[in-house]
C-alpha cells in the first residue's frame, strides 16, 4: 500500500510517471535469493518475489461493473491490431499443428486473464490482496515531512477495509523521502533523512533522488514504465528526466526494501501466528473442543458465513496460510487451509470455505503430490462458487482459469478445454468468447488433436466476439476455423463460417475479402429460401459497394453441367438442321458407306491411309463462315429466379500460313498448353472481331430450372481455333466465367513411349468450302398407311463455288423413293407399277439383304448446282406399312475447285409414324 504528498507525485510527473509507476517495474525479483524460515528451523532460499504497489486509494472492493470497462481496453486494443493479420491467407491444417501453445494463444490473452483475475482484489473472504506493509513517500519539498509522514498514515485517510476490521491496520510502515535533483542540491534531502532516523526509526527510513537527467532525452527509460501507466499519467511531449543512475537506485531501494523488510515482516509473522494457532487449534484436544463448541451453536446458512475480524482465529490462521504460500512453504500453507476447511464448512461460510479449497488445490499441485487431491479441491471451490449465485461466480471464474493452467502444465489440453468451457458459462460474452478461444486451442493441443472440437469452439468464439463488438476477433476465430470444415461435407456449418465471416468482412469494408467467401455460399440449394435470398441479398449489395465489375472464375450462379457439354462443328460433314447432329455416328457411317468412294491415290501399303484422311486424323476441322456450336446446360440451384445475360463464349484463333502447318501446331500442343490445367486468366482472351464473332445471349432461369444453351462462335480467317469456356454476366452486376474440361483420347502405338493425345477443344480452321442446305417440303410427320404423296427435295448452295456428282443414300426406299423431273404430274410413280421396270437410267437400285443398307440415288452427271442456286427433285412419299421409323437420307456432293476437302455431306433426318388405315 503506497501513500504519498502531492509534491512526491508532482516530481514524478515531470517524466509522465506517477510513484506507483515508477516503483512498478522494479516489484519483480527473479533472483532474490533470500534465506527465508518460516516454522520450521530448517531454513530454505527464496529465489523469487514480486511486490505488487497499490494506492490506498485503490484498496477496496471493485464493482464488477466497474472492474469490466477496466478489461475491455485489453481485448479492443488487441482488436485493432488484428486487422492487419485478417489481410493474410487463413492458416492451414500445417500450420496450426505445427505452432507452439505460445503462438496459438495469442499474448494477449494471458494479459486479459490477470485482468480478470485482478477484478477479484481485495475481497474479504481472503488475505493475499490485504496490505503487508505501507510506503509511505513525502517529497523533500514538503514543509515539515515529518508532520506530513504522520498526516498520511491518519485514520481518515485509510481505506475503509481497515476501518472496518477486515484487514489488519498495524502493518510494516516504511518512509521513504523524494528528492528532485531539480529542485535543489542533496544536502537539504540529507539533512530530512537524518532527522526522519532519529524520529522514525533508523531502518526504517531511505532517500531516493530522481530526475537527475540535464537533458529530457530519457527514451530508454520512457519504455521501461510503459506496461504500467495504469493510472492514465502520459508526459505531453515525451519527456523523461530519469537517467541511468536513478534507474539504479530505485533499483536497489525496491531490492532493499523486499529483503530486508518484507520478507523478514513476513518471516516473523508467520512464527507469530504458527505459534498461536499451535497453541488454540492444533492438538487433538484443540480439536475436540473446536468441534464441540462450533456444533453447539446452530449457525444460519450464508454465502459469506458469520462475521469474521482480522482478530478472529479463523482470520488469522488465513493470514498464516496466505503468508506461507506467498513465501513458497506450500506444506505449512496446506496443513493451515485444510484446518481452516473444516471451521467454515461447519460454519457455513460457503464462500471462505471455496476460497481456501482452491488454495488447498494451489497447494497440491506446487507440491506435486497428488493429482487427484488437487483436482477434487479445485472441482469442490468451483462447484462451491457457482453455488453460492451471482456473488460467487467471478471467483468461480478464477478458479476455474487456474484450474485450467494446472491442467495444461501437465499436458491435460484435453481436461483443460473441458474447464475453459465450464468457466465460459458464467461470464458474460466477451469474457466468455476469451474462454472458449483458450479452450479451442487445448482441442488442438491434445494428443491427438481433436480438430472438430477445435472448430466449433473458435465457432462459438466468434459468435461471442460479435456480440460484444469486437468485429475483427471474430473474423480471426471464424477464419481459423475454415480448415476444419474445408474437406468436410457439412455444408450447413461451412455455409454459417464462410456467410459470417464474408458478413463481417464487409462491415469492416475490406469488400475483395467479403465477396471471396459469399462466393463459397451463394449456390446454397440445400438451404431454404429465406436463407438463399438473405445470403444472395448480402452478396449482391457488397458487390455494389465495389463501385465495379470484376470476373468471377468458377462462379457457381449458375452451375455449369460439364458433362452436358458437347461441340458441333460441320468439317466434310453437314447437317440439315441441329436436330440431325444427335443421330449416332455409327448410323450416318453405316448409311454412307457405298456412297462415299475410296480413294484413289496411290498408297505405299494398305495399311497407309489417304493423305486427307490422314492430315485430319487426330484433328477437328471447321470451316470459315460456318457457325462452330456449344451445347450445354445450365442449372440455377436456388429457389430465386436469377437472370443471366450476355452469355458468350471464351475463344482464341491464332492464324497461321496454311491449314498444314496449323496441323502441325495442334499436333504438337503439348499437356501443359491444356486450357483446363493452365486457367489463364479471362483477361488474356479479348474479342477479336476481326478473327472471329461470337453469339451473345440472354436468359431468365427460374428457381432450380436447368436450361440448354447453344453458343456459336464464326470463325473469320484460317487458323487454330480454341474454345477455352463459357462467359456470362449475373445481374449486370458481375462477370462469371469457368473453362471447359474436354475429355481427352489417349491412344498408346505399340512401340512408342508416350501417349498420343487429341485435344477436342482445339479445332483447324480452313479456307471456305461449297456447303449445301437442304430439305424435303411437306413431309408428314404422321400418315395412313397406303398415303402417297409427291414432294420436292429442295436444295440450295450457300456458297460462292459450284458442287458436283451428287448422290443421295435413303434407309428406307419402301417410305421415301426418288423420283425424276419427268414425274412432277404424276400421280402415281412410275417405279411402283407392277411388272414395270424403270427405265430412269440416273438410278441405281443397289439394294442388300432386308433393305439393311438403303438407296443409292446418283444424280445426272450434268447436275450442278451453281453458287447460290436453288436445286428441287422429286420425291415420293408411300406410307407402306404402320409403324414408326426414322428415315435417314445422306447426300454426297463434291467441289468442283480445288480445295483441301474434296467433297462433303448433307444428312437429314425425319422420323415419320404411319397409322393403320380403317376399313369401311
Amino acid at each position: 500500500m503506497v501513500l504519498t504528498t502531492p509534491l512526491a507525485e508532482a516530481a514524478c510527473r515531470k517524466s509522465g510517471l506517477s510513484v506507483v509507476d515508477m516503483l512498478s517495474p522494479f516489484s519483480l525479483f527473479k533472483k532474490i535469493d533470500v534465506p527465508v524460515r518460516t516454522a520450521s528451523d530448517q531454513p530454505y532460499r527464496l529465489q523469487m518475489f514480486k511486490i505488487r504497489m497499490v494506492y490506498a486509494s485503490d484498496v477496496r472492493k471493485q464493482d464488477y461493473e466497474v472492474a469490466d470497462q477496466r478489461i475491455k481496453p485489453v481485448v479492443s486494443e488487441a482488436n485493432e491490431s488484428a486487422l492487419p493479420d485478417l489481410l493474410s491467407d487463413p492458416p492451414q491444417l500445417e500450420d496450426v499443428l505445427s505452432k507452439p501453445e505460445a503462438e496459438l494463444c495469442p499474448l494477449w490473452i494471458k494479459k486479459f486473464n490477470r485482468a480478470l483475475m485482478r477484478t477479484l482484489s481485495f475481497s474479504e473472504h481472503e488475505t493475499f490482496d490485504h496490505p503487508v506493509a505501507c510506503l509511505l513517500v513525502v517529497s523533500s519539498k514538503d514543509n515539515e515531512p515529518i508532520s506530513k509522514f504522520v498526516d498520511l498514515f491518519n485514520t481518515n485517510q485509510l481505506p475503509s477495509l481497515l476501518n472496518e476490521g477486515i484487514m489488519d491496520p498495524q502493518i510494516l510502515k516504511h518512509y521513504l523521502i523524494l528528492h528532485d535533483q531539480q529542485d535543489g542540491p542533496q544536502e537539504i534531502a540529507m539533512n530530512i533523512l537524518a532527522e526522519m532516523k532519529s524520529t522514525l526509526g533508523l531502518n526504517d527510513c531511505k532517500l531516493l533522488c530522481i530526475n537527475s537527467s540535464t537533458e529530457a532525452d530519457g527514451a530508454d527509460a520512457e519504455n521501461s514504465w510503459l506496461p504500467y501507466k495504469s493510472h492514465g499519467l502520459h508526459n505531453q511531449d515525451g519527456a523523461c528526466w530519469l537517467n541511468t543512475d536513478d534507474l539504479n537506485e530505485i533499483k536497489d531501494f525496491m531490492q532493499d526494501l523486499a529483503s530486508n523488510h518484507i520478507i523478514p515482516y513476513m518471516e516473523q509473522k508467520i512464527r507469530v501466528l504458527n505459534q498461536q494457532v499451535a497453541t488454540t487449534r492444533k492438538g487433538f484436544r484443540n480439536q475436540i473442543k473446536n468441534l464441540w463448541w462450533r456444533k453447539r451453536d446452530d449457525v444460519p446458512e450464508a454465502a459469506n458465513g458469520p462475521m469474521y475480524t482480522f482478530t478472529s482465529i479463523e482470520s488469522q490462521i488465513r493470514v498464516l496460510g496466505d503468508y506461507a504460500f506467498m513465501l513458497r512453504d506450500y506444506e505449512l500453507a496446506l496443513s493451515n487451509y485444510r484446518l481452516l476447511s473444516t471451521d467454515y464448512k461447519l460454519d457455513k461460510a460457503w464462500k471462505r470455505f471455496a476460497g481456501v479449497q482452491e488454495m488447498s488445490g494451489l497447494c497440491y499441485f506446487m507440491l506435486d503430490q497428488s493429482r487427484k487431491d488437487a483436482e477434487y479441491c479445485l472441482d469442490s471451490a468451483f462447484s462451491t462458487y457457482l453455488r453460492i449465485g451471482s456473488s460467487g461466480k467471478r471467483n468461480a471464474t478464477r478458479c476455474g482459469i487456474w484450474w485450467a493452467e494446472m491442467l495444461k502444465t501437465r499436458g491435460q489440453y484435453r481436461e483443460a478445454s473441458s474447464v475453459y468451457y465450464r468457466v465460459s458459462n458464467e461470464e458474460p460474452s466477451l469474457h466468455s468468447a476469451v474462454l472458449l478461444e483458450q479452450a479451442a486451442c487445448c482441442y488442438v493441443l491434445s494428443k491427438p488433436p481433436m480438430l472438430r472440437k477445435y472448430g466449433f469452439h473458435l465457432v462459438l468464439a466468434g459468435n461471442s466476439y460479435y456480440i460484444s463488438d469486437q468485429k475483427q476477433h471474430a473474423v480471426r476465430a471464424y477464419r481459423n476455423a475454415l480448415f476444419v470444415y474445408k474437406q468436410h461435407p457439412w455444408s450447413y456449418i461451412n455455409d454459417h463460417v464462410h456467410f459470417n465471416v464474408g458478413r463481417w468482412y464487409g462491415v469492416l469494408g475490406i469488400f475483395d475479402v467479403a465477396i471471396k467467401h459469399l462466393l463459397e455460399v451463394i449456390a446454397c440449394s440445400h438451404q431454404s429460401l429465406t436463407t438463399q435470398s438473405m445470403f444472395l441479398n448480402d452478396f449482391f449489395h457488397f458487390v455494389q459497394s465495389m463501385g465495379k465489375k470484376f470476373d468471377v472464375y468458377k462462379l457457381q450462379l449458375p452451375v455449369i453441367n460439364m458433362p452436358s457439354l458437347r461441340v458441333i462443328y460441320e468439317d466434310h460433314r453437314t447437317y440439315a438442321s441441329d436436330a440431325d447432329v444427335n443421330v449416332s455416328e455409327s448410323i450416318w457411317q453405316e448409311l454412307e458407306e457405298e456412297m462415299i468412294p475410296s480413294s484413289s491415290i496411290v498408297r505405299t501399303n494398305w495399311l497407309e491411309k489417304s493423305p486427307d484422311l490422314r492430315k485430319y486424323k487426330d484433328s477437328c476441322v471447321c470451316v470459315v463462315g460456318e457457325a462452330v456450336k456449344v451445347r450445354i446446360e445450365l442449372r440455377n440451384p436456388l429457389q430465386i429466379p436469377v437472370v443471366v445475360s450476355c452469355i458468350s463464349l471464351i475463344c482464341q484463333l491464332s492464324t497461321s500460313l496454311d491449314a498444314s502447318s496449323a496441323v502441325n501446331s495442334v499436333l504438337t500442343t503439348g499437356a501443359g498448353e491444356d486450357i483446363a490445367n493452365t486457367k489463364p486468366a479471362i483477361s488474356t482472351f479479348e474479342d477479336d472481331g476481326n478473327n472471329f464473332t461470337v453469339s451473345k445471349l440472354d436468359i431468365v432461369l427460374g428457381g432450380s430450372e436447368t436450361k440448354s444453351v447453344q453458343l456459336e462462335v464464326t470463325p473469320k480467317v484460317e487458323g487454330i481455333l480454341k474454345l477455352h469456356g463459357i462467359r456470362w454476366t449475373l445481374s449486370d452486376l458481375l462477370v462469371g466465367y469457368q473453362y471447359f474440361e474436354f475429355d481427352t483420347k489417349r491412344k498408346t502405338k505399340k512401340g512408342k513411349k508416350g501417349p498420343r493425345r487429341t485435344l477436342s477443344n482445339t479445332l483447324i480452321v480452313i479456307k471456305g468450302l461449297p456447303k449445301l442446305t437442304g430439305c424435303i417440303d411437306h413431309l408428314p410427320t404422321n400418315a395412313f398407311a397406303g398415303d402417297l404423296r409427291l414432294l420436292k427435295l429442295n436444295l440450295r448452295n450457300q456458297s460462292e463455288y459450284a458442287v458436283k456428282n451428287i448422290k443421295m443414300k435413303l434407309s428406307h426406299p419402301r417410305f421415301v423413293i426418288p423420283g425424276d423431273l419427268s414425274e412432277v404430274d404424276f400421280e402415281f410413280p412410275q417405279c411402283l407399277r407392277k411388272h414395270v421396270q424403270s427405265e430412269i437410267s440416273t438410278v441405281s437400285t443397289k439394294r442388300t439383304q432386308g433393305d439393311a443398307k438403303g438407296l443409292l440415288f446418283t444424280f445426272s452427271q450434268d447436275i450442278k448446282i451453281q453458287e447460290g442456286a436453288t436445286f428441287s427433285w422429286p420425291i415420293w412419299f408411300h406410307a407402306a406399312t404402320p409403324g414408326n421409323f426414322s428415315l435417314y437420307i445422306s447426300l454426297y456432293y463434291e467441289m468442283e475447285s480445288p480445295s483441301e476437302i474434296t467433297y462433303r455431306t448433307l444428312r437429314m433426318h425425319y422420323n415419320i409414324e404411319v397409322m393403320t388405315c380403317a376399313c369401311i
